[in-house]
């Protein structure tokens, strides 16, 4: 039987921590509406800007269309999208598995580098072979999402824009979790460049355009602006999973800690009957003893 004291300890430890987790459920609560709201909004603008952008690739020759390319690509860039803090249950973990997945299995063989926003992924692959270290490519990302707007998200995306265009790489790829509600978050491998042209099939493909003013400017300021856009929108999605992975985490640690406080409220209470009964049978034992 366990100890009175360490008992007591216990309840007050498990107490303490329940209220750290039922503190944190309603901050990422909060947090989650504001978030949920940006992407929700995002969303149906930046799919219909990507259709757009799709079919008028499929009109522009590779050679008018410097984001377009074809071929087998050999250097391809991973972008890894996680959060700067923990306790979001395996959000992180599964943005970090699905990324060394796609180096060791699906880009086999290839010259891989990766770029990372968010202080997790920072941890995971700062020390490896293909973290992108002393290039002109952006780093030191983990205070993105402190001030998460277009304006301060843009830059970074013209960056990689600008290293595809110089065939830096000829890949770039988004890891990321795609928010779908705040139980449910789904780890994406998404295809930022090249841009990829629709199918031949399909009403949206034979979309014949008038470009006005002119190709060129189709091609200069459309075409970057949307994928800014594409790139903005994963970190909105990501930045809306979080909260709801962190959530979820802590409303389930929360009940955790609360099925644990009721255990050990039993056990108190048995060791305390126990310590009771242990005593009143020592006061008999004594008092029959001195009768005897």
């Amino acid at each position: 039987m366990p100890n009175l004291k360490e008992v007591r300890n216990r309840i007050t430890s498990v107490g303490s921590t329940m209220q750290i987790t039922s503190a944190m459920k309603m901050v990422s609560a909060a947090k989650l509406k504001r978030a949920q709201d940006a992407i929700t909004q995002m969303r149906p603008y930046a799919e219909k800007l990507q259709e757009i952008l799709q079919n008028v690739s499929s009109s522009l020759d590779t050679s008018e269309n410097a984001y377009a390319r074809t071929g087998a690509a050999k250097n391809i860039l991973v972008v890894v999208i996680s959060s700067n803090r923990g306790l979001a249950g395996g959000f992180n973990a599964n943005v970090i598995k699905k990324t060394w997945n796609l180096i060791k299995e699906d880009y086999k063989g290839q010259n891989v580098s990766v770029i990372t926003i968010g202080k997790k992924a920072n941890d995971a692959f700062k020390r490896s072979d293909n973290a992108v270290h002393g290039t002109d490519l952006p780093h030191n990302l983990n205070e993105v999402f402190d001030n998460l707007t277009y304006n301060t998200v843009a830059p970074i995306a013209e960056k990689i824009m600008d290293a595809f265009v110089g065939r830096q790489f000829d890949k770039v790829v988004l890891v990321y979790n795609q928010f779908k509600n705040a139980a449910v978050q789904v780890v994406q491998a998404e295809q930022f460049l090249p841009v990829v042209a629709t199918a031949g099939q399909g009403s949206g493909s034979a979309t014949d355009y008038i470009f006005e003013p002119s190709k060129e400017f189709i091609v200069s300021d459309l075409i970057p602006r949307s994928l800014k856009t594409q790139f903005y929108k994963a970190l909105l999605d990501s930045h809306a999973s979080e909260h709801g992975a962190r959530m979820t985490a802590m409303h389930k640690a929360t009940d955790n800690a609360k099925e644990m406080l009721r255990n050990l409220k039993i056990s108190y209470n048995k060791a305390r009957q126990t310590a009771i009964t242990t005593e009143i049978l020592e006061i008999v034992a004594g008092a029959e003893a001195l009768n005897g």
